[in-house]
């Protein structure tokens, strides 16, 4: 289950207003309980016609708060990190038409949007972009674009396995088309599940709830117009129906969410208050068998409007209940059959009606506490809980280890020293009292994280974060090469290639890593092709290596020269003999190499002027052609 832990910091100044109190059942034109008006982005502000669904990100650099929200024509990003002044920072427009439906989730600092619009398929923008928006509203571009489905009704996302399941597409009769996303930029099809038919939503989890069949499988709840689906989804290639969950009174089975424990599925059925003119019906369902669910029981709420997109959080469940607004209901006694509405807050004023118009979506996950509501008609909301909270969270750390990046840095995410913090209104923020660490800090370091809570209270703990060095060092060589010697001399003598500055070394912490040649410096080398090879080692024992080719070649002295002068080979090429005579002295030692100095032929004590060899054998190309180890000529078999 989702576990909402997010990070905290303050950045800049910012001027702040007065929030719109819930005061005498009233935010100023909207009714309400328990909950403040924060702010609010009318459609028009947007450049929109109308509004559905809405998520959120918070950015592990800063811990500044968006909201993302879909339009008619687009998904608009919104900065919420001043909830009393949100910015409007721009939308990604549509991939192809204006839709009434649209759906956004967020895996790894990336947006996957897709859309009822005819060819949509999945956009995908990199939410880090919204960092440096210069002049918003800015009109943005998608990073990557799946197209491995056309229109899609919404998308669910689990952030543990890295994949995305589009429901209501055109493929997989309507059920979860799957998408590997553990490289956002580029999704990947992975098959689908067609047996239950056309999924209206979905949620997946990585199973952790008290059926231990199923401990550490991906398991698909989806909500399927006229039933309760449980998938097994781990292995992609064969996903396995595990149950179907039918309840009386079945109009429309339109969306649910897990308790967090993983034991209950909270289920709300979209048109059945209109249909048969009840109050608000939620649909409690135990899966303490998920082979064998069974309905728990059934909560009425204090209105006659339809429900749409229902969350939990802790121990409260968010309802967006189209005219009624949010209603946020106390879920802690689920166990004996007992939930209890305890705060609302109604962005339409003038009825309570069955009808599927008003509050589409609410996203209750920020660690600050504020909530997103997104209208239909009337746009964006951000509200938060005007309940007095004089509790201190519990602050819970465990010690980490990291590594430096290749500058040598590394930024913390306060999330890897969370031991298992709490707070008792589900959700809290984390900052670290360090959280940028250099070359300098490797080793152990004692850190404080500080837990805070949406009102405000606060508990700490230490923590130490052992800094790491696993970077190699970088280590360029030069390009392959060849030398000669005089022939006068018995060898070539190796140089020192890094003292000469031609082997290059570099480190994110080492200034100066250490090169070891191989052959080493002064190694006296004979005709014939080396591989010359270092290796480059930080302070840390981090090691990278490189290597180049050196053939090395005798070069004539005046005598040789006037001796291989005298020599003829012919024909040049040759086919599969070749001819060499000598004007001047006898030929007493013929060899062949080729080009990888490999000797391919050798024959001694000839003592004529005049000699034929056979090539036939050979392969077609170059070979050096080395007479009395004093003369060299090029040959071409062909």
């Amino acid at each position: 289950m989702k576990k909402i832990v997010l990070l905290f910091s303050i950045f800049g100044f910012l001027q702040i207003y007065a929030q719109t109190p819930c005061d005498n059942g009233m935010a100023g034109p909207y009714p309400c309980d328990g909950i403040d008006l924060q702010s609010h982005i009318s459609l028009n502000e947007m450049n929109a016609g109308s509004g559905n669904d809405s998520w959120g990100w918070t950015d592990p650099q800063d811990g500044k708060e968006y909201a993302l929200m879909g339009l008619d024509n687009g998904t608009a990003f919104i900065d919420i990190s001043d909830p009393i002044n949100p910015i409007y920072l721009g939308k990604l427009p549509t991939h192809t038409s204006s839709s009434s439906w649209r759906d956004v989730k967020v895996y790894n600092n990336y947006a996957f949007v897709v859309s009822e619009a005819s060819g949509h398929g999945m956009q995908v923008f990199d939410l880090t972009r919204l960092r440096n928006v210069a002049n918003p509203p800015e009109t943005f571009t998608e990073d990557a674009h799946y197209d491995g489905f056309g229109n899609a009704h919404n998308l669910v996302i689990n952030e543990e396995s890295g994949y995305a399941y589009a429901v209501g597409t055109g493929t997989f009769n309507g059920g979860p088309h799957f998408v590997n996303i553990q490289d956002p930029l580029n999704p990947i099809g992975e098959g689908g599940y067609s047996m239950d038919f056309y999924s209206h939503d979905a949620q997946v989890i990585t199973y952790n709830g008290p059926d231990t069949d199923y401990t550490g499988k991906e398991i698909l709840v989806g909500s399927n117009e006229n039933e309760v689906v449980i998938v097994d989804i781990t292995d992609k290639s064969n996903p396995q129906g595990i149950s179907t969950i039918s309840y009386s009174n079945v109009a429309y089975t339109h969306q649910g969410w897990f308790t967090e424990d993983e034991r209950y599925f909270i289920v709300g059925d979209e048109i059945d208050e209109i249909n048969f003119g009840f109050n608000t019906r939620t649909l409690i369902f135990d899966l303490n068998d998920l082979d064998n669910p069974q309905l728990h029981f059934e909560y009425s709420g204090p209105t006659s409007a339809t429900d749409h997109n229902g969350y939990v959080l802790g121990q409260k469940y968010y309802l967006a209940n189209y005219r009624a607004g949010l209603r946020i209901i106390d879920i802690s006694d689920i166990a004996g059959e007992n939930f209890v509405e305890e705060a609302f807050f109604d962005t339409y004023p003038s009825n309570d009606n069955a009808s599927t118009s008003s509050l589409w979506n609410v996203y209750p996950y920020f660690g600050s506490g504020n909530i997103v509501l997104s209208d239909i008609s009337n746009g964006f909301f951000l509200v938060k809980s005007s309940a007095s909270d004089n509790t201190d969270p519990v602050a819970v750390c465990q010690n980490t280890s990291v590594s430096l990046d290749s500058n040598g840095e590394v930024i913390i995410d306060p999330n890897l020293l969370d031991g298992g913090s709490s707070d008792d209104s589900g959700s809290f923020m984390l900052s670290v009292s360090e959280n940028t660490f250099t070359c300098s800090d490797i080793g152990s370091n004692t850190v404080t994280l500080t837990v805070t809570d949406p009102s405000g209270n606060t508990d700490t703990c230490t923590a130490i974060i052992t800094v790491e060095d696993t970077t190699m060092p970088t280590i360029s060589c030069p390009d392959d090469t060849s030398v000669g010697y005089n022939s006068g001399d018995a060898f070539y003598t190796l140089p020192d290639y890094v003292l000469n500055e031609m082997v290059d070394s570099s480190d994110n912490c080492t200034e100066n890593p250490t090169i070891v040649q191989t052959p080493v410096a002064g190694t006296e080398l004979i005709e014939g092709t080396y591989t010359i090879s270092f290796e480059a080692e930080d302070s840390e024992g981090n090691s990278q290596n490189c290597s180049f080719q050196l053939t090395v070649m005798e070069v004539l002295s005046n005598n040789n020269i006037t001796f291989e002068n005298s020599i003829k080979v012919f024909p040049v090429p040759a086919l599969n003999e070749i001819n060499i005579t000598s004007k001047d002295k006898s030929i007493k030692v013929i060899e062949i190499y080729d080009l990888m100095g490999k000797k391919v032929f050798a024959e001694n004590n000839i003592s004529s002027k005049e000699k034929t060899i056979n090539i036939s054998s050979f392969s077609n190309g170059m070979y050096f052609l080395s007479i009395n180890n004093k003369a060299t000529k090029k040959i071409i078999k062909k």
